[in-house]
């Protein structure tokens, strides 16, 4: 990834492929821009019978599609709703200690 502290990184084809690297979800777009084109590439190797590229290219797209599917749930955990086990008001006063026993 390139970018310094004032422009954010963004993603390269050869970034996909570190197994270390967390996906930004601002730079969605610029992932499914790098998934868009691998295939239209894989599409034109296995036309002009490039089989070496073909596999590179198909090890890319894997993890590309990888890199997407880990932006989808991180993005479906912030939007999920935990549930804590916090017990509702009605039964916290429920067992309030009354004054005067």
């Amino acid at each position: 990834m390139n970018g310094s502290p004032s422009t954010p990184a963004k993603f390269r084809e050869a970034c996909v492929r570190c197994s270390l690297l967390r996906p930004d979800p601002a730079q969605r777009a610029r992932l499914d821009d790098i998934r868009d084109n691998l295939e239209a590439r894989i599409i034109e190797a296995k036309r002009e019978g490039w089989l070496g590229e073909v596999e590179g290219l198909q090890v890319s797209y894997s993890d590309v599609k990888d890199k997407l599917a880990q932006l989808d749930a991180m993005l479906s955990r912030r939007t999920r709703a935990t549930e804590l086990g916090m017990p509702s008001f009605t039964s916290i006063s429920a067992r309030a200690p009354t004054h005067g026993t």
